[in-house]
């Protein structure tokens, strides 16, 4: 990764796609690896200005709840709502792909709101029932998926607008909706970049 200032054309709106990974908690760290493997231009998003001047953006894996709070302390909420109205491209992988729900269930919370899913929050159950598990995500994937699963959420419903790119076990793990992509799975904990790579195309890139 070039050093931010350099990524942004140092400070002036930047000449390709930027790609801003939230940071508020989570392992975004390893998303911005992963981009950086694929030759992606990325920024960390902590504050709400973050958001100016990037192209898409990611929402990792953490503690949904936790950044939920510190999303409305910083009135992002409303911001990222925005920013997807607009029509930019977001993912968001396990508490990222709670957040983006339209329903969240066990327990209910407040959510972004954008993906016509319902979506079960730890249903795997704990952190000691974390797996990988192999999957396949036909439409873009000719060949297996490796998927780690960690204290992960399932995906319940999906509404008419909702295509399922990917499954485990019999279950809908990875779902689009026009500019909208979720994972129930991190896919930044392998060295598979398939759905990074899509995510990018998905920008555009």
């Amino acid at each position: 990764m070039l050093p931010i200032s350099v990524a942004m054309n140092n400070g002036h709106q930047p000449t390709e796609a930027v790609i801003g990974i939230l940071a508020i908690q989570g392992d975004f760290a390893l998303h911005a690896k992963m981009l950086e493997r694929l030759g992606a231009r990325w920024r960390l998003v902590k504050h709400t200005a973050d958001l100016n001047g990037i192209s898409a953006l990611i929402i990792p894996g953490g503690e949904s709840t936790t950044m939920l709070n510190v999303l409305a302390d910083e009135h992002m909420d409303a911001a990222i709502r925005e920013f997807a109205a607009r029509g930019k491209p977001i993912f968001g992988t396990c508490a990222g792909a709670i957040l983006l729900a339209k329903e969240v269930l066990n327990p209910a919370q407040q959510r972004l709101g954008l993906m016509d899913i319902t979506i079960e929050r730890n249903a795997y159950g704990r952190q000691v029932d974390s797996a990988v598990r192999q999957g396949e995500c036909p439409s873009i994937a000719d060949h297996p998926l490796e998927m780690v699963f960690i204290r992960a959420p399932i995906i319940r419903r999906v509404g008419k607008r909702v295509r399922v790119l990917g499954w485990a076990e019999g279950l809908p793990v990875l779902v689009e909706q026009d500019h909208l992509l979720a994972a129930t799975f991190h896919p930044e904990l392998t060295d598979d970049q398939t759905i990074h790579r899509y995510f990018l195309r998905k920008c555009g890139l």
